[in-house]
């Protein structure tokens, strides 16, 4: 069981995906910074607060903090705007593979049946 475990940890995938994993998480915490320390404070401009976070809304003894949400809107609106920039940039860069015909067309399998019956006479 140890044996497996460690050919499945040393397997490329999974430490492409560890690495993945902890270069997205400092990603996200450069995005959290940008969306608190500059964002925020821009859009706030235009809204009267400086901070989105301190938007409440108080119904009853309930307190909705709406702003937290659009704080974490702009943050996912940003990452996935950054991820698909990087995705299109990557794409652009790596060479096409070539497409490989799907198989014969007719008129060469018909060509091949015609070899093929005249090597047998």
């Amino acid at each position: 069981m140890i044996k497996e475990f460690k050919d499945f940890i040393s397997r490329g995938n999974v430490l492409d995906l560890a690495v993945g994993v902890i270069i997205g998480s400092a990603f996200t915490a450069i995005v959290n910074s940008l969306v608190t320390n500059l964002l925020n404070p821009f859009l706030g401009l235009f809204l009267g607060k400086i901070d989105l976070s301190n938007l409440v809304l108080k119904i009853g003894g309930t307190t909705f903090r709406f702003g937290s949400f659009i704080n974490s809107v702009i943050n996912f609106l940003i990452v996935a705007f950054v991820v698909f920039l990087i995705v299109k940039t990557v794409n652009k860069l790596m060479p096409k593979p070539e497409e490989k015909p799907a198989g014969p067309t007719p008129e060469q399998e018909y060509l091949r049946e015609i070899r093929d019956l005249l090597k047998n006479k």
